[in-house]
């Protein structure tokens, strides 16, 4: 009985898996000691340098620069 294998399995077995997607490049971390990657949005605070991930910006600006957001009305 002949063993069926997918051909994408062959090719990976046969070339070390050369096909895979290549992982993000690291760039380092921001304030809050989260990953930055290759490509991803970042704001630079210009009073210290420090870079924060832009998702990680309402956070920053309340817990390191005191900033309070609050509703009109």
């Amino acid at each position: 009985m002949t063993k069926l294998e997918h051909p994408d399995v062959t090719q990976d077995l046969e070339t070390g898996f050369a096909n895979l997607v290549a992982q993000p490049e690291h760039y380092g971390t921001d304030y809050f000691g989260n990953e930055v990657l290759v490509g991803d949005s970042v704001v630079i605070d210009p009073s210290n340098g420090e870079m924060v991930l832009e998702v990680n910006l309402e956070d920053y600006l309340i817990e390191v620069k005191g900033f309070q957001f609050k509703t009109a009305g």
